[in-house]
């Protein structure tokens, strides 16, 4: 079977015959490359084509309102955080705020996506801005996938609008999470009021009991009566030791008194005396006279006149001593009859010891007095606070249990304030609304450049269409051809 062929006369021009063969083979297979006959059909073909790609395109470019995207990105922290208070003597107070991602079954993302384009959000956007919500739009939100970020996309007329749009959106977002926060804790302080308040009462009661037990009794606490205890243990001792001190020392002056033959007062008083020149000089002539007399009695007998004068002169001299003695001393004339008038010599030492020694006996003696009274005072006081001490540290501790109730339940109310991130996570603003530069809608550039794409295709497709005949006379032919190769590869 022979293949028809299609003559055709030459011209010398790009003028073509007025008659042609046509046949639905030709259709399909085209004429040859250099039939430049073929070129009017192709141009008319690509101006249609470039007409139905470029009218809408340029329709669309003149006619869309111009419209700007303002983009901006919030992040949602990953780690969590925890805070621990110790009260002293009443507890610990702890606040956790897990992390967002712990849980598997609640995505903090997905909420925050859905919270941002809820219609009380986009009706509160829309009042700030003074428009109504089908005005505002739907803000476009993207969540990236194995992190915390959410991407938020608000649209506008203008540049400031698209900007403005976008703060308003997330006042409002921030706006409704810190009301939703608020209304958590509300609801919580809510459901613990009473139970505090009836721990309040406990311990108002308890504290009222207490105050008037101290009022009663002076007692302000358990430990002021063990101090009382310790006190009086300390001031029983103390007594104690003064006590055999006291008798050291009484135990001295008796000796000293025994070894001298007189008392601390009269040894004082000899000290005193012989201290006073005037004093010293009447017992020096009294000394004399007692010589004088002493030596003309062993002459003489008691009736000699110089023993007589001897005696009269000893007489007067001790007159004077002993009116000075008097005066000095303030002693009446039986103490000071039993005063001994000679001079004190090496005694004195052992006078001042005496006196020394009954003086530090009497200090001792009155301050075991006193500490004496103290202490059946404080036996008293103690033996009369055994029973109001035990009442009191009793309630002490009840006391203690309630108030240690009251601040855990107060400190675990007031914790909960902290902790704002339980149910609604932490979120912060990575990127503020942007304030575009170019418009997002209509998309010139990409119009543009699908129009060239598109017309480059259709030059393409006209471009196989003009070849198509070669290629065709090419396909057809290789299987003809390929028997023979491929018994020569045999």
């Amino acid at each position: 079977m022979t293949r028809p062929t299609l003559k055709s006369v030459p011209v010398p021009s790009l003028v073509r015959l007025p008659f042609r063969e046509l046949s639905f083979l030709r259709l399909l297979r085209g004429g040859r490359p250099n039939d430049a006959g073929r070129l009017p059909r192709y141009i008319g073909l690509f101006a249609i084509g470039a007409a139905c790609i470029w009218a809408p395109i340029t329709s669309y470019l003149e006619m869309a309102p111009l419209r700007f995207t303002s983009s901006m990105s919030l992040i949602l922290p990953g780690s969590g955080a925890s805070a621990s208070v110790n009260l002293d003597r009443i507890g610990q107070a702890s606040s956790y705020a897990n992390s967002p991602f712990t849980s598997s079954s609640v995505s903090p993302t997905e909420t925050y996506k859905r919270l941002l384009g809820a219609d009380r959000i986009v009706r509160a956007a829309a009042g700030t801005m003074d428009m109504r919500a089908q005005d505002f739009g739907q803000a476009r939100v993207e969540l990236v996938d194995q992190t915390g970020l959410i991407h938020v996309s608000v649209t506008g007329n203008s540049p400031e609008d698209a900007k403005a749009r976008g703060d308003a959106l997330l006042g409002a977002f921030f706006a409704e999470i810190e009301a939703l926060r608020t209304d958590e804790i509300t609801l919580r302080e809510d459901g613990g009021r009473d139970a505090i308040e009836q721990y309040r009462q406990s311990v108002l009661a308890t504290r009222d009991e207490i105050s008037r037990l101290q009022r009663e009794t002076g007692l302000i606490s358990a430990e002021q009566y063990q101090a009382l205890v310790a006190e009086t243990e300390v001031l029983a001792q103390r007594v104690r030791d003064l006590g055999a001190k006291l008798d050291e020392k009484t135990e001295a002056v008796e000796a000293l008194q025994g070894a001298l033959n007189t008392d601390a007062r009269l040894a004082a008083a000899a000290l005193r005396l012989h201290a006073d020149t005037v004093f010293t000089t009447l017992t020096q002539a009294m000394s004399e006279q007692a010589s004088a007399l002493a030596e003309y009695r062993g002459q003489f007998g008691e009736n000699h006149p110089k023993v007589r004068t001897a005696r009269q002169g000893y007489d007067a001299a001790l007159a004077q001593a002993m009116a000075r003695a008097a005066a000095i001393t303030d002693l009446d004339a039986t103490t000071l009859a039993a005063l001994d008038l000679s001079h004190v010599g090496s005694r004195a030492g052992l006078l001042s010891d005496l006196v020394t020694l009954d003086a530090e006996r009497a200090g001792l003696k009155a301050e075991h007095a006193a500490l004496t009274r103290r202490l059946e005072s404080a036996e008293v006081r103690k033996l009369g606070l055994i029973e109001p001490a035990a009442r009191l540290e009793d309630l002490q501790r009840d006391f203690s249990v309630a108030e240690a109730v009251f601040a855990s339940a107060m400190a675990r109310t007031q914790t909960s304030k902290n902790d704002l991130f339980a149910s609604y996570p932490l979120v912060q603003v990575l990127e503020d609304p942007s304030l575009p530069f170019e418009p997002s809608s209509p998309r010139r550039k990409l119009a543009v450049a699908a129009g060239g794409a598109a017309t480059v295709f259709l030059l393409m497709g006209l471009l196989l269409g003009w070849l198509r005949r070669p290629l065709i006379s090419r396909l057809l032919a290789e299987p003809s051809g390929a028997a023979p190769m491929a018994m020569a590869a045999e």
